[in-house]
């Protein structure tokens, strides 16, 4: 069972959600080989001041 789990600053609507899981789970069939329920996807929102990349926290760039 493949497991998607996509993180990401908060703001996204649940519409938008609801297009990234179809798209995702098309594209995991697709190349993946599986069929749409064998997918699950896990959207994990987080917060700015909690994602850091080289060294510098989301919340501290402009």
């Amino acid at each position: 069972m493949p497991m998607i789990r996509v993180e990401m600053f908060p703001g996204r609507t649940v519409e938008q959600k609801r297009a990234l899981a179809k798209a995702l789970t098309e594209a995991f069939v697709t190349h993946g080989k599986t069929t749409p329920e064998a997918v699950s996807i896990i959207f994990v929102d987080v917060a700015k001041e909690d994602w850091a990349t080289a060294g510098v926290l989301a919340s501290d760039k402009q």
